[in-house]
């Protein structure tokens, strides 16, 4: 069945915008002040971040379910012919799951906003508020922080293009969510491990444009490396990938 460009849109959209939601909602959680889960931890927010690409995937099934763009550029470099049944890997068809999911990561973002919107106001640290949109280094070195971020999406693109290989394949969304779990425990220490464009940029753009109490600065100086280190780690993933399929 062929799936139209339409579609694509909607469905990386709705993807990215779910993954968002819940990944977005647990750093809110654990940083805000007044919340049930506040102090939960690293791992809390590992963990949440898994189950948030877990249903994201689900819910972009229709469109290959990227939900991210270092994921679709991978696939560019890999050489591959289709994104998905019908759709012809292309320009057009690119900046279509590119448009959907920098579009579905802001609305995603919003809508964890929304819910935590009595919690942002009660919350007068603005590294705080921030931290529930994007990322931010532990030690800011933006030479370092870039590799640490190409690696990591090296290794969510690179393991992806394998379980398309496997034989475990079945496992499905649970297979990527405990990837991006394993991810954040391990490699997500040095910078928040933003391994998507889309999941750093989108909710950035939302953190300068809502209106929050004693709201800061978007940290616009570093927001290059959350985009430019995971392109970079997708693309040599999926270059990679071919030696291996």
């Amino acid at each position: 069945m062929e799936t139209s460009l339409g579609t694509v849109f909607l469905s990386e959209l709705a993807g990215t915008g779910f993954l968002l939601l819940l990944g977005c909602g647990v750093v809110a959680n654990v940083a805000l002040a007044k919340t049930k889960g506040a102090g939960g931890g690293f791992l809390l927010v590992n963990f949440g971040w898994g189950l948030a690409v877990f249903a994201g995937v689900y819910v972009a099934i229709r469109s290959g379910a990227h939900i991210n763009p270092a994921v679709t550029l991978g696939i560019v470099a890999n050489g591959q012919d289709t994104y998905a049944p019908g759709v012809d890997v292309d320009v057009l068809s690119t900046l279509v799951y590119l448009a959907g999911q920098m579009a579905g990561a802001f609305l995603g973002a919003v809508g964890a906003w929304l819910a935590y919107r009595q919690h942002f106001d009660d919350t007068e640290d603005p590294a705080s508020q921030l931290a529930v949109f994007s990322t931010g280094p532990a030690i800011r070195n933006p030479v370092w922080n870039t590799i640490t971020e190409i690696i990591g999406t090296f290794v969510l693109v690179f393991v992806i293009f394998m379980f398309g290989e496997s034989p475990a394949t079945g496992l499905g969304p649970l297979a990527v969510a405990l990837l991006v779990v394993g991810i954040g425990a391990s490699l997500g220490g040095p910078t928040g491990y933003a391994i998507n464009p889309a999941r750093d940029l989108g909710p950035r753009i939302a953190h300068a444009v809502l209106p929050m109490r004693g709201k800061g600065s978007s940290d616009w100086g570093y927001a290059w490396v959350p985009v430019v280190g995971p392109i970079i780690g997708g693309v040599l993933a999926g270059l990679a990938a071919n030696a291996f399929i």
